[in-house]
């Protein structure tokens, strides 16, 4: 008897699909049965069971690759990466209301002579600047210099649906964008709102060694956190710099 398919949403409700899942997306290489077991504790061959179960899903997708470009002898090894599906219940959530908050704000508070971009630029700036106060007033970190503003900018971001990435000790990338996929339909304003939002957190956390840069780039989020250029933010570098 043929297996019922299984659901995206009824695949990620087991916390070790969930946690191997989580792992994939975080990972910038094709995952192996061995990695994704390590990641969360398991058997190889219960490992595979369940990744199975989320490329039935259309969670994952698979092939076989030789790791790290080293070609060995025998067959490849069955590798896995996260597929284009969208899940309404996404790893990690989305954040639609912060956005919604925004926006409405944005349209409520709209001054005399003022765009509606210029509000809900200001507005996510507003948003951003309270969440920053509110995380240092609980953690009082005292002064924070590049490499501790973005452990904390870190740290802030990931629990509010952003996948942080340290590059390097001094940049941190974005590697979604938590208002995806209305970010598609208007992302000039989307974008912006995303840099003002986060202007705003270094701004609440008290981090003016650290700026929020556009530096788009495809399948990621369109800022990244940096150390700031004194008096000039117009800095062309990047973290892959």
């Amino acid at each position: 008897m043929n297996e019922e398919p299984i659901s995206a949403l009824a695949a990620l409700d087991d916390p070790l699909r969930r946690g191997m899942y989580g792992h994939i997306r975080q990972a910038r290489h094709p995952v192996t049965r061995d990695e994704a077991a390590e990641a969360v504790g398991i058997s190889r061959k219960l490992a595979a069971f369940h990744l199975d179960k989320l490329v039935a899903a259309g969670l994952l997708r698979t092939r076989y690759e030789f790791v790290g470009g080293i070609r060995k002898v025998g067959r490849a090894p069955k590798v896995y990466e996260p597929s284009d599906l969208e899940v309404q219940v996404s790893i990690p959530p989305r954040q639609h209301d912060v956005l919604a908050d925004i926006l409405l704000d944005a349209i409520l508070d709209e001054g005399d002579g003022e765009t509606a971009r210029d509000s809900a630029l200001r507005a996510a700036h507003r948003h951003g600047e309270a969440l920053g106060a509110t995380e240092r007033d609980q953690l009082r970190p005292g002064r924070l210099g590049t490499e501790r503003a973005l452990t904390l900018t870190s740290a802030i971001v990931e629990r509010h649906g952003f996948e942080p990435d340290r590059e390097n000790p001094t940049c941190l990338r974005l590697r979604n964008c938590p208002f995806h996929p209305l970010a598609a339909k208007a992302p000039d304003l989307v974008c912006g709102i995303n840099q003002a939002f986060l202007s705003g957190l270094l701004d609440g956390i008290q981090a003016p060694t650290v700026e929020a840069v556009l530096d788009p780039r495809a399948g990621e989020c369109c800022v990244e956190l940096r150390p700031a250029t004194p008096h000039d933010h117009t800095s062309t570098g990047s973290c892959s710099a």
